[in-house]
């Protein structure tokens, strides 16, 4: 057990407005959802949240903590330099912090950012291929994943800006697209709120489980061009409306609460 990881004081409700409190346990709970999905990668990875009230601070996990460790009160608040906020003297991994506070600060609308390296999607990752786009899932993100090339492991700050230009928007005059895979790495999304977030990084990590899936099978069946982009224009309409997700979201967090309400604290 880590002391630096457990021994910091906790934030409690009364020390953060009500917004960055129920900011907290959104957050603290989507943890608890990723490790009931299995995407957790020991202590590593990170899902980012905004502070509402605060856009210029952002919330994440305290390095050295399990997914399952993860509480309102032992989340992170950092500045977008990834300097610590609150609680003071809370580690947290620069490995996680650096493309995470990059993606905020690059990407407009940018309220939620999630990372993984999920064996399903570090595979589509280190293929030539990439996502083939010929599968349910797969067809609905034609055209709206961005591709970032490895460069090690992301503790240069430098790296950011090329991350941000590869999902687009601002600065570089198209439109920023919500899902990435990072070349030999894995999968990230982002989004304006969170639980569209994590819908859009369900169906990218589903989209790659069945490409897997079927590799053994031999070719797809093919998606013309039309159809992926008559999925892919159906599915940004109903993303776009501010409560997508909420429903699929509220879901997991029962599963999560029939074993451990822990989140809340």
């Amino acid at each position: 057990m880590s002391s630096i990881a457990h021994d910091i004081a906790p934030v409690h409700a009364a020390d953060c407005s009500p917004a960055e409190w129920a900011a907290r346990q959104q957050l603290a709970a989507c943890y608890r959802v990723f490790h009931l999905l299995g995407w957790t990668e020991l202590i590593y990875n990170h899902i980012s949240l905004r502070v509402p009230d605060s856009p210029g601070h952002l919330l994440l996990n305290r390095f050295g903590l399990h997914y399952t460790e993860v509480k309102a009160s032992n989340l992170v608040k950092v500045d977008l330099e990834g300097r610590t906020v609150s609680p003071a003297g809370a580690p947290v991994n620069a490995a996680g912090v650096a493309p995470h506070c990059a993606i905020h600060a690059g990407v407009p609308g940018a309220h939620c950012v999630m990372h993984t390296h999920t064996t399903a999607g570090m595979a589509v990752a280190s293929s030539r291929l990439g996502l083939t786009h010929d599968n349910f899932y797969a067809a609905q993100l034609w055209g709206r994943v961005a591709y970032h090339d490895f460069e090690g492991i992301t503790v240069r700050g430098e790296e950011g800006p090329r991350l941000v230009a590869h999902i687009g928007g601002g600065r570089s005059g198209t439109p920023p697209k919500p899902a990435a895979i990072l070349r030999n790495h894995g999968l990230l999304a982002w989004g304006p709120a969170l639980p569209v977030t994590f819908y859009t990084l369900w169906i990218l990590q589903r989209a790659c489980e069945i490409q897997l899936a079927g590799a053994a099978l031999g070719p797809t069946v093919p998606i013309s061009d039309d159809i992926r982009l008559a999925c892919q224009e159906d599915a940004k309409k109903v993303n776009a409306e501010p409560e997508f997700g909420s429903d699929t979201f509220a879901a997991m967090v029962r599963l999560v609460d029939r074993d451990d309400g822990s989140w809340r604290e």
